[in-house]
């Protein structure tokens, strides 16, 4: 099979998703947690019938003249999800009795307040992070292939692998910009350590077909083409690829419908990354890197 063949298509898709999921990132901009932006969060269950999202946003709007700038979401489980601005323990206690006043009994099920500052840190940290990663993986593979002929550079596949998977991590991040803004989910630390996971997951499946061109480069004939022989690496790796995502995927999926609500977003972004990484290994990585050598040898 000729994966090569068909590659200035999903070029052109791979392209085109990552641009609008850039774009997706300044405008509209993901909705963030409170690890990143600071202020307070609370997860209400009301226990009287005939309470709404809107009813629960006019109980919050009419404590404190309106100061606290809250919004109401209901989520799956039929609890209230409240993001307003930090508040201490005084207002804390306050405000719930204010809401039991207004609505009924309520049942605070989660409460989490984070100072401006710290938000700050967690971003810049969570920002360092990713680039840490990717670094860290340009660095490694060209070490680990630097035995391949010298006619080819070990650095293209630590670059190519490297952008493979910010294609990966944008376009994740990019269907989650958009979750961000008609589902209750919000960008937290825990989906950045989705987003290093799926660095690490995809990583794992280019690695696969580079090996396999790393060791037919060492065996090729004189005169035989790199475009040849990368395709035979993918030829002979691309099934290994795909039953190990897929085997992955089946536990995902499991955990995604019976695991707990509070890794839902979690795993979803880790069935999404590891879908996509598996195409790009496959249909961009490795096209992306006869392309780069082809041309230059051109």
């Amino acid at each position: 099979m000729d994966f090569l063949k068909p590659a200035k298509y999903f070029f052109l898709l791979s392209t085109i998703l990552t641009i609008i999921s850039i774009g997706l990132v300044f405008e509209p901009g993901a909705r963030l947690s409170i690890e990143f932006t600071g202020g307070t969060r609370m997860e209400l269950k009301m226990k009287t019938e005939g309470v709404t999202a809107a009813t629960v946003l006019a109980a919050l709007q009419s404590f404190k003249e309106g100061t606290l700038n809250p919004t109401v979401n209901k989520m799956q489980n039929g609890d209230y999800l409240v993001r307003m601005k930090g508040i201490d323990d005084d207002t804390h206690k306050a405000l719930i009795t204010h809401i039991s006043a207004q609505l009924g009994e309520t049942e605070q099920v989660q409460y989490t307040t984070i100072g401006p500052t710290v938000g700050e840190t967690l971003k810049i940290r969570a920002v360092y992070a990713l680039l840490a990663a990717s670094l860290g993986i340009i660095v490694y593979l060209a070490f680990a292939f630097r035995k391949i002929p010298r006619k080819y550079s070990p650095w293209k596949f630590g670059v190519v692998a490297v952008a493979t998977l910010l294609h990966d991590v944008m376009v994740t991040v990019g269907i989650f910009v958009i979750l961000s803004h008609v589902t209750t989910f919000e960008v937290d630390t825990l989906f950045v350590t989705a987003l290093l996971t799926i660095l690490g997951y995809s990583v794992n499946d280019t690695i696969i077909i580079f090996d396999r061109i790393r060791d037919n480069l060492q065996v090729q004939e004189r005169k035989e083409d790199f475009a040849i022989v990368a395709n035979t690496a993918v030829n002979q790796a691309w099934k290994r690829s795909c039953y190990t995502s897929t085997s992955t995927l089946i536990m995902l999926f499991s955990l995604l419908f019976l695991g707990s609500d509070s890794l839902h977003w979690f795993v979803l972004a880790l069935i999404i990354g590891i879908i996509l990484g598996t195409y790009s290994s496959i249909f961009v990585a490795t096209p992306l890197l006869v392309y780069w050598n082809d041309r230059k040898r051109g």
